[in-house]
């Protein structure tokens, strides 16, 4: 399974890439997709599959293109 994965802002100093494509040899779920980049844990962060939001237990398919960003706020 391939999965293109973009960071967003200081996550990509965290796992040193911006934007790459993963290939995982069996299934894979946006929480373990954060673990996998090393990112999960370090700061609370926004995950989106394919345009839409992705909850941690949110199954991955072949060609999905993910964006972790961390949460921002403001005004």
């Amino acid at each position: 399974m391939k999965v293109t994965v973009k960071l967003i802002g200081p996550l990509i100093y965290e796992s040193g890439f911006s934007e790459k494509e993963l290939e995982f040899p069996g299934p894979m779920t946006a929480g373990e997709l954060s673990v996998y980049v090393k990112i999960e844990g370090k700061r609370p962060t926004i995950v989106t599959r394919n345009g839409v939001s992705a909850a941690p237990a949110d199954p991955l398919q072949d060609g999905d293109r993910v964006v972790i960003s961390p949460l921002y706020s403001g005004g």
